[in-house]
């Protein structure tokens, strides 16, 4: 009698787990690639690898809350001075999008702050950003669209910065045009 309990029990435990885990099975995987544009005359490639678990809240009408998660690998690269110096960069993000479920073109909203490390410090002889470990901050606008909303294109504003762990900090503000394919 108390083998059937306890397996009962870790059948309700299985069943619990895989009810709050199942989203996430239906996860979405996608790729972006984006450039931009900095001050202090630099640039920087960025392609990412998008996690979509397809969690969706308050819904509106066509529009919804979601969150994506992406995982970064860009190269910074400074173009000013004597000594220009490209740096690598690897990170991850929580994106937060406000976005229209449906229909041939999808709009959405986005912001996310996430961590990046850095592989240097230095972006040229007199252009230093003090620590490897930085914050990204991001906001954006695009478009999905294809009959499964499969491609992306979009326009994202982010700031690099450290907030002040250590001096100096001077930030770095991207401005981004990606595109993007989910799979």
């Amino acid at each position: 009698m108390q083998k059937a309990t306890r397996s009962s029990r870790v059948a309700a435990v299985l069943s619990v787990a895989g009810a709050a885990f199942s989203p996430l099975a239906h996860a979405d995987l996608g790729v972006t690639f984006a450039g931009g544009v900095a001050n202090h005359h630099t640039t920087t490639l960025d392609a990412a690898v998008v996690w979509d678990p397809n969690l969706h809240w308050w819904q509106m009408g066509d529009w919804s809350f979601s969150l994506l998660g992406e995982f970064h690998a860009a190269q910074i690269r400074n173009t000013e001075g004597v000594d220009p110096r490209t740096v690598a960069a690897f990170g991850v993000t929580p994106v937060f999008r406000i976005g229209k479920d449906g229909g041939p073109i999808r709009p959405f909203f986005e912001a996310g702050v996430g961590v990046r490390l850095l592989s240097g410090v230095h972006l040229n002889e007199a252009y230093d950003i003090s620590t490897a470990f930085q914050f990204a901050d991001m906001v954006g606008v695009g478009l999905k669209f294809g009959g499964k909303g499969q491609y992306e294109l979009g326009y994202r504003f982010e700031h690099l910065s450290n907030a002040s762990i250590k001096r100096p900090n001077p930030g770095i503000n991207f401005e981004q045009l990606y595109v993007g394919y989910m799979f």
